[in-house]
């Protein structure tokens, strides 16, 4: 079973937090410009309703999450 693929746009991301905030385990933000860093490029099966939460919350949406089965077809 292949896993969900987060990604990150740090130019369009306004350092909101949310991301951080809603799933700590797959995002943080740098501390030099506080923009999103993704610590988990495939978050595990534990982390992924979160990861999927904090693209929702983004308020830039700077964060894409591509899962298994989603490629629109």
């Amino acid at each position: 079973m292949s896993s969900a693929q987060v990604s990150v746009d740090r130019e369009r991301c306004i350092g909101a937090g949310m991301c951080a905030l809603t799933a700590p385990e797959v995002f943080d933000q740098g501390e030099d410009d506080g923009r999103v860093l993704l610590l988990q490029t495939e978050p595990t099966a534990a982390h992924r309703a979160a990861a999927r939460m904090a693209a929702g919350v983004c308020p830039s949406g700077a964060i894409t999450l591509a899962e298994p089965g989603s490629d629109g077809s």
